[in-house]
């Protein structure tokens, strides 16, 4: 039962974030379902690995929720997702062999730093800047960027909206599309990274019960249960509310993960 309310809740929190921020919501549940992996003893070889793959198997159908609301509102443009997709495709395939290769701790380690920067980078006011006019940036720009995205998005298990985002306000697209357009790319990054971690994982002797490689379908299943109905919620308020003061908030929150994961790391000797 208590399984059950930790990922109901979890997927209320990843789809609001993935709605409002355009981030997928995976830098929520990484750390919540490794925490309670761990905390079922799951195996050490298998479940930072499992965190991730489930994580990105639950972003497909946050990222389709949460899309929906922002293509409604204008929110997502089409050709700058044509020229990012590809590449970031590809990049999924690659990042998932890569995390099949790395060991548990250090695939933890990476993740760690990856949020205490993300963070650190909120907290002091550095996120996206209101683009100018809306634009399609080349797609000579877009293609390799998605591709880098896509690798780096699926090694960590998260939709990849924390590089998007700031890229397409950099290159000039309005926040409020490139939020859109961000949560639209988690989908195809998301379905090609997990079908890899399913492919990857597939008959490793540490994989418990109810898991197909590394997607553990029990917690995929209460997280998309309750994020289907939070991401529209978000996307709604993305589109309504002034984001600075919840940007420090969720920072605060990022780092405090982002140290919770490197902390063995910190105080070792």
């Amino acid at each position: 039962m208590l399984d059950i309310l930790v990922y109901l809740s979890a997927g209320a929190v990843a789809g609001l974030l993935s709605g409002l921020f355009g981030i997928g919501g995976g830098v929520i549940i990484v750390p919540v379902l490794l925490a309670l992996f761990t905390f079922r003893q799951m195996p050490d070889a298998v479940v930072m690995h499992m965190a991730v793959g489930t994580s990105l198997a639950t972003i497909v159908f946050t990222a389709i929720s949460s899309v929906r609301s922002h293509w409604v509102r204008g929110g997502v443009l089409p050709p700058v997702f044509i020229r990012l997709v590809i590449g970031m495709c590809i990049g999924a395939v690659l990042g998932a062999l890569i995390a099949d290769q790395m060991s548990g701790e250090l695939l933890k380690a990476v993740f760690g730093v990856f949020l205490v920067a993300l963070g650190l980078q909120l907290a002091l006011g550095r996120g996206p800047k209101v683009g100018a006019a809306s634009t399609t940036p080349s797609g000579f720009i877009l293609a390799p960027a998605g591709t880098v995205i896509g690798g780096i998005s699926s090694l960590l298990g998260i939709g990849g909206g924390a590089m998007t985002v700031p890229l397409l306000a950099k290159l000039g697209v309005q926040m409020r599309q490139a939020v859109g357009t961000s949560a639209a790319c988690g989908m195809p990054i998301a379905l090609v990274g997990a079908v890899a971690f399913m492919a990857t994982g597939y008959g490793h002797p540490e994989l418990p019960d109810k898991a197909i490689g590394y997607v553990y379908w029990p917690a995929f299943l209460g997280v998309i249960a309750m994020s289907l109905f939070t991401a529209p919620l978000g996307a709604r308020l993305a589109h309504a509310l002034p984001q600075h003061i919840l940007r420090r908030a969720f920072s605060i929150l990022l780092v405090l993960l982002g140290l919770n994961l490197l902390r063995p790391l910190i105080f070792s000797g």
